[in-house]
């Protein structure tokens, strides 16, 4: 197969793989690339250390050296955790400004490991269409049961109809939530996960990689929402297959996200995502609107017998992260 790039089909794909504190897991996961041919195309991984505790970086040099990677595995030990996004900028940058960039790019997770030949999969996918910059591979529970793995953009009916988490409502909105069934078949979507996905390189540089003033959450879902508005077009292949450990990272909008408190970053990437997808009066609106949502939400599940289905201290925390950044962009948080 012909590469719309200009390559004879066993092009160069970097992979990357972004540790922090899963170090035993992020071993296998690079063990399952090298264990795997990639349809005989080069395939280079980059396995960055986020600054993980515990002596995670010893672990992964160790590793280096004991399992005889060489150069096929590139370790990334940084003294920083940069997050998700930022943390695979450091190899994407450093990639750019070869003489030769790849072609195209890998991400998997650290607590991922290749169930098949996914790379040749995705990157055959890749190849079948100049307009295509992401295609995403199908997640699954170590039990080898699918999670979702493809989405749609989030949006103020999918925001207020998952605040308030009112069956009745969800069903209405069925056509608008975010996730899309865990079956959903191969061909276009919005954004796909982040735990297994790859993209052409070009497409990548073309929008400037991830918008660093994301930490975690939302870089992704940004990063293709960028691509679209370029023209790119995004995949889901599902015949492509990942194992996931924890299997729900791609859950990161699907369900009840129940009573535990959410740390401080995702409420500023959420105001950052839709800042720069609907304005800032528009996210500042949309953040006032998910209050109501949430008093809704206290509302009804209170006359059912139940606690509400929001974060712990969501309210403060919305107030607090989202509100206050929102009309004063200056403020210190």
């Amino acid at each position: 197969m012909k590469d719309p790039d200009g390559g004879d089909g066993t092009d160069r794909i970097a992979v990357i793989v972004v540790n922090y504190g899963t170090a035993d897991l992020a071993i296998e996961a690079v063990e399952s690339i090298l264990a795997r041919q990639h349809g005989h195309r080069q395939v280079d991984v980059h396995l960055v250390d986020n600054a993980s505790p515990n002596g995670d970086a010893e672990v992964l040099r160790a590793a280096h050296a004991d399992r005889d990677w060489g150069a096929r595995v590139t370790f990334w030990p940084e003294t920083e955790n940069h997050g998700f996004g930022r943390g695979n900028n450091v190899v994407l940058e450093a990639l750019g400004a070869q003489a030769t960039p790849p072609d195209k790019v890998f991400l998997l997770n650290p607590d991922a490991r290749l169930e098949n030949e996914t790379i040749d999969l995705l990157a055959a996918t890749l190849e079948a269409d100049p307009q295509v910059a992401a295609v995403g591979a199908s997640v699954l529970r170590p039990d080898l049961t699918p999670v979702t793995a493809a989405f749609r953009f989030p949006g103020p009916v999918n925001e207020m109809a998952r605040m308030i988490n009112l069956s009745l409502l969800n069903r209405i909105a069925q056509d608008r939530l975010v996730p899309l069934p865990p079956d959903h078949p191969a061909g276009p979507v919005d954004w796909v996960s982040g735990a297994s996905v790859m993209f052409r390189f070009t497409a990548l540089r073309d929008v400037g990689f991830f918008d660093p003033a994301f930490f975690l959450y939302y870089e992704e879902v940004d990063l293709m929402r960028r691509l679209h508005e370029k023209g790119w077009h995004v995949l889901y292949e599902p015949r492509a297959r990942v194992v996931h450990e924890e299997g729900a990272a791609t859950g990161q909008f699907a369900g009840s996200v129940g009573r535990q408190r959410d740390p401080a970053y995702l409420y500023q990437s959420w105001a950052h995502y839709f800042a720069q997808a609907y304005g800032r009066a528009g996210a500042l609106s949309l953040a006032v609107l998910m209050l109501f949502a949430a008093l809704l939400n206290i509302l009804h599940r209170w006359l059912r017998g139940r606690p509400p289905t929001m974060p712990r201290s969501f309210i403060s925390d919305q107030i607090r992260y989202v509100i206050r950044p929102l009309v004063f962009p200056e403020s210190n948080t």
